[in-house]
């Protein structure tokens, strides 16, 4: 079961905000307006991308996480890391200096998210040969590519992979470990290090699942920073304690990346990133454009989790340094058992298996003008009356990105036709809106400040 609302990690400073429209015109879904200067994000229509974020000239937009001091909040503190996080760090810094620096912050474990990646395959394969013939299968790591597909593209809920993400096969076999070791439920806090906006609102109000089992989420950039600062002042060696951790498969460090999915299902399967990209896709497989194929890894950002939004490092030399690592890890066809250590998660498999489905994704449709379908006709109707009267220029003068987003929101109570620049001027000029009218709806779009004066009479 899903939460009734989306949260959202993207939030907007109205101190920060000049009304640029920067965020407004490369939002993917058109969840963002402008009004009395400020930009304001719609929240059924937001899919926490990060494209906001990227753009703003002036960090007016930032994410929310928790406090990294609620950690202590916890006798026992697991970091789970995706493995991208090694990617940030220069190649002569080791992935046990990463994990030894994390302990020395606070933490009394480190465990890596794609350590589940060989149980999720299985499963996965499984599911697409199930599937058949409601194909392609589209994966469910990306929230903000499901959370994309529930609002844009609600009638492709049906093809999303109904299983649990890496992430959540990881918090469940963690939360069983301490379980079975006896360790109380509100002793454990398990911390997410994430490389997106995306996965906090997904951590914060899963979709189809009642609850996370992830305690809190914390930003990449700012834990990059302890770490990198930590391993500059403490020096670069592997001499700090760390318990035996399993090393990744190959498949584990290369799953967050563009193909890590892909590549080792089976059929016609294809990768796809950057949510624009995405959505280009994803309208000719709506529209039955394309067809015969097996499974879909779309990701939101290019070259997926390493250009995440909150990662720190180029997202091509992040790319390369975890191939490098990948290079020298064995596959998962290539496992051996009786290397495992006592922790390992295939020892949780029976659970995880059991554990491992979520329950079905239901589309939360962005068109949907109205509940009721006969007021909803109604107001499409008048959508499309308003849109025959508009200049269809797409300017965004009105604080929307495009004439259908402003009808939409005519129809729908929150905006006026008067806020088009050109149906402003014939009604001025039929004499039905007069200047002092004109300038009150101008300033309700981009605020006072703009139309004041300049200070000086030159500029």
């Amino acid at each position: 079961m899903e939460a009734k609302s989306f949260h959202h990690a993207l939030k907007v400073r109205d101190d920060l905000c000049i009304g640029c429209t920067h965020c407004m015109t490369v939002c993917p879904t058109e969840a963002i307006r402008v009004r009395d200067g400020k930009a304001v994000i719609i929240d059924d229509r937001c899919v926490d991308c990060g494209m906001c974020l990227r753009n703003c000239p002036v960090k007016a937009i930032h994410i929310e996480h928790d406090d990294f001091k609620n950690i202590f909040d916890y006798e026992h503190r697991v970091a789970l890391v995706p493995a991208v996080l090694s990617g940030q760090f220069p190649e002569d810094i080791t992935v046990a200096q990463i994990y030894s620096s994390l302990m020395e912050l606070g933490f009394t474990a480190v465990y890596e998210v794609e350590h589940g990646v060989e149980i999720l395959l299985e499963a996965a394969k499984k599911f697409v040969n199930n599937s058949a013939p409601n194909l392609p299968v589209i994966s469910s790591f990306c929230p903000a590519i499901v959370r994309l597909i529930q609002v844009r593209f609600p009638a492709l809920t049906e093809n999303v992979m109904l299983l649990k993400p890496p992430l959540d096969i990881a918090a469940l076999h963690i939360r069983k470990l301490y379980t079975d070791k006896g360790v109380e439920s509100e002793k454990l806090g398990v911390f997410y290090i994430t490389p997106c906006a995306a996965k906090i609102a997904a951590i914060k109000s899963p979709v189809g699942e009642e609850w996370s089992p992830i305690s809190g989420v914390i930003n990449m950039d700012f834990i990059f920073n302890k770490i990198y600062k930590s391993i500059k002042q403490n020096g670069k060696n592997d001499s700090c304690y760390l318990p035996k951790i399993d090393p990744l498969t190959r498949e584990g460090v290369m799953w967050s990346l563009t193909h890590g999915e892909a590549s080792p299902m089976q059929g016609r399967c294809l990768a796809i990133d950057e949510i624009h990209n995405v959505i280009d896709f994803l309208e000719k497989l709506e529209n039955e454009e394309i067809d015969d194929i097996d499974f879909l890894e779309l990701r939101a950002c290019d070259e997926s989790c390493a250009g995440g939004v909150l990662a720190v490092a180029n997202r091509f030399l992040a790319v390369e340094r975890l191939k490098k690592r990948a290079a020298g890890l064995t596959s998962v066809s290539e496992l051996v058992p009786s290397e495992m250590s006592h922790d390992s998660i295939a020892l949780s498999a029976d659970y995880i298996i059991n554990h491992i489905a979520i329950e079905d994704v239901n589309p939360r449709s962005m068109l949907k003008l109205d509940e009721d379908m006969a007021e909803a006709m109604k107001k499409m109707n008048q959508r499309n009356s308003l849109l025959k009267a508009l200049p269809q220029v797409d300017c965004g003068a009105c604080g929307a990105p495009s004439c259908q987003a402003l009808a939409e929101d005519i129809v729908q109570g929150k905006a006026g036709i008067e806020q088009c620049f050109f149906i402003r001027n014939r009604q001025i000029s039929a004499g039905k809106l007069n200047m002092a009218g004109s300038t009150s709806i101008i300033e309700s779009i981009w605020g006072k400040k703009k139309l004041k004066k300049p200070e000086s009479e030159n500029i």
